[in-house]
């Protein structure tokens, strides 16, 4: 009896601390791609588009690396939306629509925004 006790609290313990780096990772990422997203937006709208396709390499660069690790613990639909919108963006700035890619832009951080909600280790998610 005492096994099994001493077992199952190495399991929950193991599960919780697994838990708190993934979100603390998740939390990370979207907080760094929010930012990318936002500094993006802010040369969009000062219509500097030189500046905006530099940023754009450089997020897809980081939402690459920052993608291989969420794809193992985050649904892939999740991501993708994010995929599709950093795509759309790009597409935007490259044709110089400013107001669709200024609203990709925000669906992009919304998704983000969402992905963090989702994954936080908190009751209503649990139940």
């Amino acid at each position: 009896m005492y096994k099994e006790i001493v077992i199952c609290t190495i399991i929950i313990i193991s599960i919780v601390t697994l838990d708190i780096f993934l979100q603390d990772y998740t939390k990370d990422a979207t907080v760094e791609i929010d930012g990318i997203l936002s500094e993006i937006k802010l040369d969009i709208e000062n219509l500097d588009n030189e500046k905006a396709k530099e940023q754009l390499k450089e997020l897809e660069e980081k939402w690459k690396d920052k993608h291989d690790i969420l794809a193992y613990y985050i649904e892939h639909d999740e991501l993708e939306k994010v995929d599709t919108a950093i795509v759309r963006v790009i597409n935007y700035v490259e044709n110089n629509d400013i107001p669709s890619a200024i609203a990709e832009l925000e669906t992009g951080k919304f998704v983000l925004k969402h992905i963090e909600e989702k994954y936080k280790f908190n009751l209503q998610n649990i139940f």
